[in-house]
């Protein structure tokens, strides 16, 4: 149905846009709300004809999921709409506040069926095992399975965390209503009433879901690493270009899905001409643009390529680096030569998951140089690796 209405109501060229994941996220939500709502007439008409609880709960909970997805869709709303004076990167972020608030919602609900599973161990209650509510739930569940298919397909699709999320929260109503009725089975041609255990373990399992899906939506929000694929796009790119000796401090500022900016450092040759050299980093950020859709601001580095001197002495520091951690790598080499010491003046990227505090790692460096030469100095400033 889906992709049915997705060929109807969307005009897609390849390129996944803003607009264009908008109007899937607008879709996806319009039908999950209208989902949600014929489910939830249904329940409640059959809990108040069958009287059973459960069922009528599980209405209930069908339209707290309606306003879940009016959330999602609120979010794609709000995340689709044009930079301006106040965000002048765009609303994307809004995308992952929508997506948290519904994970949210998720751990609401496992935490209230927790409770209220507990009460059913403690106080039983008789469950409904007539063919009608067994019905209802059957269908429940394959409505519930296709949204979690739909949601998580186009969620993919599109990059949204919000759809992931909402993908999550109808997963865990599937495996809900599924031991509902499995209880309802057990209880029909047994008499033993698992209802509450049962429960406890759904509950859990809700929990669980919801906690992966806050993570997922606000890591975006607190700044997460780029991943691996995109970095080394970035480095391929820029390093394919002649003249380019290397990149170093690479910073991906994330806006949004398809709101990305970029900046980092480009090594090149210090005796090169600077209106040419200007030039090249000019064609790299059109390039990274139009490959990545990102916008990319480059620093330029000059850095010594004649001076034989300076390229022995840096190859022996990155020689002495290994002996204090294997990962720390360096940029911006330059030597600084006086009458009784010579200033060794670079940048060492440390790793967040080093061992070593930055001040050990400066002192054991300064100690390996002094092993290497007596009058050298380290000059160091230290730099966090941004990715993976």
């Amino acid at each position: 149905m889906i992709s049915l209405l997705a060929k109807v109501f969307i005009k897609e060229e390849g390129e996944i846009t803003n607009q264009v994941r908008k109007a899937y996220g607008s879709l996806c939500s319009i039908v999950g709300i209208c989902l949600n709502v014929l489910l939830f007439g249904i329940k409640y008409f059959a809990g108040t004809m069958s009287g059973s609880i459960a069922i009528t709960a599980d209405a209930f909970n069908n339209l707290s999921d309606a306003g879940s997805s009016f959330i999602t869709l609120v979010g794609f709303w709000y995340a689709g709409k044009k930079p301006d004076l106040e965000h002048p990167f765009g609303h994307g972020r809004f995308e992952y506040v929508s997506g948290f608030v519904v994970s949210m919602a998720i751990l609401l609900m496992g935490a209230e069926l927790a409770r209220t599973s507990v009460e059913k161990i403690i106080h039983p209650q008789s469950i409904d095992t007539g063919n009608l509510a067994m019905a209802i739930l059957v269908i429940s569940i394959a409505v519930k399975v296709y949204m979690a298919f739909y949601n998580k397909k186009i969620g993919k699709k599109i990059g949204s965390a919000a759809m992931e999320a909402t993908s999550m929260d109808s997963l865990s109503d599937t495996v809900a209503t599924t031991v509902v009725l499995i209880a309802m089975v057990v209880m029909r041609y047994t008499g033993v009433n698992i209802d509450g255990i049962c429960g406890v373990l759904v509950a859990i399992f809700i929990l669980y879901a919801g906690y992966n899906a806050a993570r997922e939506t606000i890591s975006p929000l607190l700044g997460k690493v780029p991943e691996t694929e995109f970095v080394e796009q970035v480095e391929q790119i820029v390093m394919s270009h002649e003249g380019i000796i290397g990149t170093h401090d690479l910073i991906v500022h994330d806006y949004g899905p398809g709101r990305v900016m970029i900046s980092l450092h480009a090594e090149v040759p210090g005796n090169g001409n600077i209106y040419e050299l200007h030039d090249k980093i000019d064609l790299i950020e059109r390039e990274l643009k139009e490959k990545l859709g990102c916008e990319a601001v480059i620093h330029m580095d000059p850095i010594e390529v004649d001076n034989e001197l300076v390229k022995t002495v840096r190859k022996q520091v990155e020689e002495q680096l290994k002996n204090v951690e294997e990962t720390l790598t360096i940029h911006d080499f330059r030597m600084v030569t006086g009458p009784t010491h010579t200033n060794l003046i670079f940048d060492i990227v440390v790793p967040y998951n080093i061992k070593f505090t930055d001040e050990e790692v400066e002192k054991q460096v300064q100690e390996q140089l002094q092993q290497l030469n007596s009058s050298y100095i380290a000059v160091i400033n230290i730099d966090k690796a941004y990715v993976k």
